[in-house]
């Protein structure tokens, strides 16, 4: 374990579990980060394969940037929460340890909070596969400039995609609140809690994390636990309430919609297992009940200013209208 007295500009967070084949590109990437002021925070959770020789060799080739840890294993969010209260960084990122960023990222968004006193900066993500060909680009927020003033441009709650490793956090904003344990979708339940916290945001339309699409991931396999998206809706309804923005009632009906509906519909989609997903689509119809989401709220539901549901590829399309017209024998033979 390497120890660091000074306080860096930048704590990049790195879970690793078991991710041999992925973990040198991870740490490559950020090591060579053209920021200097950074400490590499990684986390090792109990992996029983040879990613701990992989950290320990970048520790001692990197000592001055590699902060390292190991501990039991206790998942993502554990990971995560461990290496924030280790950090020493005025801005927190986080790197999974099976993507990989461009060496401009955190110099860039530190610049960008910097720039405009943003407690929270976004990049967009391109997606790869594992011989590092691009298979999609996603741009986070299209429609809006590089500063942006929540209070008159709050449309962006309902409008973000709520992933944690493509932006940089303002360490304040971690001060009491920290991811979920033991559950998945933590980022959807937290994220958008720090958000309500922020007063600026910046972005850059650079895409300066890339997502590889793992042929083994875990989330391939669709259960109940899918269930936990609306769980984290939940808990965000309720920050929503105690924020500064609680009167936008709009923008959070249109998270609603979007996370509770969209984001789960599309989770929904890949259940095999017919008694769970008759299960989940019975939860869903009594959360939309409980906030009073109609059909038509979903149909005329707008992001980055343009319909949703018309942006869509016809496959999801076809399956949303499906699923809505009550034909669920037949969704799985178009998924």
């Amino acid at each position: 374990m390497t120890n660091h007295s000074k306080t860096n500009r930048v704590s990049v967070i790195v879970p690793v579990y078991n991710v041999e084949l992925y973990l040198e590109k991870c740490l490559t990437s950020l090591v060579n980060q053209t920021l200097q002021d950074i400490e590499i925070v990684v986390v090792n959770d109990g992996s029983t394969d040879a990613s701990q020789q992989i950290i320990d060799r970048f520790s001692i080739e990197f000592p001055l940037k590699i902060k390292a840890f190991t501990k039991e294993n206790g998942g993502l969010s554990d990971a995560r929460n461990f290496g924030i209260d280790r950090a020493s960084g005025d801005y927190i990122g986080f790197v999974d340890s099976d993507d990989y960023v461009s060496e401009t990222m955190f110099g860039e968004m530190l610049n960008l909070a910097e720039k405009h006193d943003a407690e929270m900066v976004i990049c967009n993500i391109q997606k790869v596969d594992e011989l590092g060909n691009i298979t999609q680009k996603l741009t986070q927020i299209p429609n809006m400039p590089e500063k942006i003033d929540l209070e008159s441009n709050f449309s962006v709650f309902s409008d973000l995609s709520y992933f944690a490793c493509n932006k940089l956090f303002r360490r304040e904003l971690f001060q009491n609140k920290r991811f979920k344990k033991g559950v998945h979708f933590e980022d959807i339940q937290v994220i958008p809690q720090l958000l309500l916290e922020c007063k600026t945001l910046a972005q850059t339309q650079n895409y300066h994390y890339h997502y590889l699409e793992r042929s083994n991931s875990i989330s391939k396999t669709h259960t109940e636990k899918g269930l936990d998206i609306l769980n984290a809706v939940l808990d965000v309804e309720d920050a929503f309430q105690l924020s500064k923005y609680s009167s936008k009632k709009n923008e959070l009906k249109n998270f609603q919609i979007l996370e509770g509906v969209y984001t789960f519909l599309a989770y929904l989609a890949f259940v095999k297992d017919d008694y769970v997903f008759k299960n989940m689509s019975n939860k869903l119809s009594i959360f939309m009940q409980e906030r009073n989401v109609k059909f038509k709220d979903i149909l005329i539901y707008n992001r980055f200013d343009r319909n949703y549901l018309l942006s869509l590829p016809l496959k999801k399309k076809i399956y949303y209208l499906l699923y809505f017209s009550g034909f669920y024998g037949v969704l799985k033979k178009i998924m």
